[in-house]
């Protein structure tokens, strides 16, 4: 009897540890991964500027009097109470796990008030904007930043999220893009090299306090992170001739404007109105059968709201239109997926991205619902079973390609609690 009572104690012993053990498993494998998205279809035109600087990539300098606008539209004149937080992440974009106060002066949440109707246009929408930061809430550490947007209080639902950087420059970083790759000479890749000198700022272990992150076109699927420097002489780290900066050279983006519905502008093939909205066709795509490189200007991904009728306001002037994609090709690909690849689908490879076959016309199609202005967008093709895209499948690759890199430098020293960001490089 006391052996069996024995037992039956060391079971129930074990049992809390183990429900420990996977609500910490649990917790890990679920830990959330930030991304700038929306969540609700009924919200479009999601943006992140830098003093409302269309071009600019989404970092600001701490303690500079630089400032975040988002903004976006709500498809609808009807009234809606949102409200926004903010999170600090790791380097790898995971909630850091400090208290607000710890990273935020003034207030966690805020009350999104500023909100137009749109004027004279077939959709209806209501657009928000608002700045982070502002006269209720500061930033007091650099890293990453990302802002929860949700309706009626209701932060377990968010509609949409935004991501953003704050820098404190502390190291200056050099770089260089060429063709003359570790794997071929000036054929489809391109090799990102860098220096990054500490001007003097203390880093007591390189390879474990330092985090390094470098995103091609703002995309997240193809970035590189955590790279150990090449070789190291006094203040200067150096990442030269290193595999995992070889990125893909892929192609310029396509490019078209409806930023006006009387006429045809670039990459159009007509502008019909079928009651009661407007519908633009984009001349039809080809798959890259040249594999000659020839340069157009692109602006690498992103996208610019404009109306050229514009009286007052192009946020609440522009209109809405259905874009009709189209990629003929006689046979789908078995392999994988095509997506549609820009800041305007955020860069993500989901249902809103992905193209469909029609077996009937012969081709791969999407229609979105997208606001006036000029667009960039690439076609990728993503293999069954990877998470990395490539153009090269639609689109070609090219060592020649102008692509745009930034280099992200994290520090995180031995026993702090975040990652600071302590440099940014932009390279065009």
């Amino acid at each position: 009897m006391n052996a069996k009572l024995t037992k039956m104690n060391m079971m129930n012993k074990k049992i809390p540890c183990l429900l420990l053990l996977l609500s910490l498993t649990v917790h890990t494998f679920s830990q959330t991964v930030y991304r700038t998205k929306i969540f609700d279809p009924e919200v479009k035109t999601l943006q992140v500027k830098v003093n409302d600087d269309n071009y600019l990539i989404p970092v600001i300098e701490l303690n500079s009097g630089d400032y975040i606008r988002i903004s976006f539209d709500q498809m609808s004149h009807e009234a809606h109470s949102y409200s926004y937080t903010l999170i600090h992440c790791n380097a790898n974009w995971t909630p850091s796990g400090l208290s607000s106060n710890e990273y935020l002066t003034g207030f966690t949440t805020g009350d999104i008030t500023n909100f137009k109707l749109s004027q004279v246009t077939t959709f209806l929408y209501t657009h928000y904007s608002f700045d982070v930061p502002n006269s209720d809430t500061g930033l007091k550490i650099s890293g990453n930043y990302v802002i929860i947007i949700y309706e009626d209080n209701n932060q377990d639902k968010p509609v949409a999220q935004a991501c953003f950087s704050v820098a404190e420059p502390k190291v200056s970083i050099t770089a260089n893009v060429r063709g003359n790759t570790d794997t071929e000479l000036n054929r489809r890749m391109q090799q990102l090299d860098f220096d990054i000198n500490l001007n003097g700022y203390n880093v007591r272990d390189v390879n474990s306090e330092l985090k390094i992150t470098v995103r091609q076109n703002n995309r997240f699927d193809n970035e590189v992170s955590n790279i150990p420097p090449t070789f190291i002489s006094g203040q200067k780290l150096s990442y030269t001739n290193n595999k995992a900066l070889i990125f893909e050279g892929g192609n310029e983006y396509h490019r078209f404007d409806i930023s006006s519905v009387h006429a045809a502008s670039e990459g159009i093939d007509r502008i019909v109105f079928r009651q009661p909205h407007y519908e633009a066709m984009l001349v039809a795509d080809k798959i890259q059968t040249s594999r000659s490189y020839s340069h157009n200007f692109d602006v690498n991904g992103r996208f610019i709201i404009n109306y050229q009728e514009v009286f007052e306001d192009v946020n609440t002037e522009g209109d809405y239109i259905y874009v009709n994609f189209i990629l003929p090709t006689k046979n789908p690909f078995f392999d994988g997926q095509i997506y549609l690849g820009g800041d305007f689908c955020y860069n993500l490879t989901n249902d809103n991205s992905r193209l469909e076959y029609d077996f009937n016309n012969g081709a791969y199609y999407k229609t979105l619902l997208l606001k006036q202005g000029g667009y960039n967008y690439q076609y990728w093709f993503l293999p069954k079973g990877q998470s990395t895209a490539n153009v090269e499948r639609v689109d070609g690759s090219y060592w020649q390609t102008a692509n745009e890199y930034v280099i992200y430098v994290y520090h995180r020293p031995w026993g702090e609690r975040y990652d600071r960001l302590i440099g940014v490089k932009n390279i065009q």
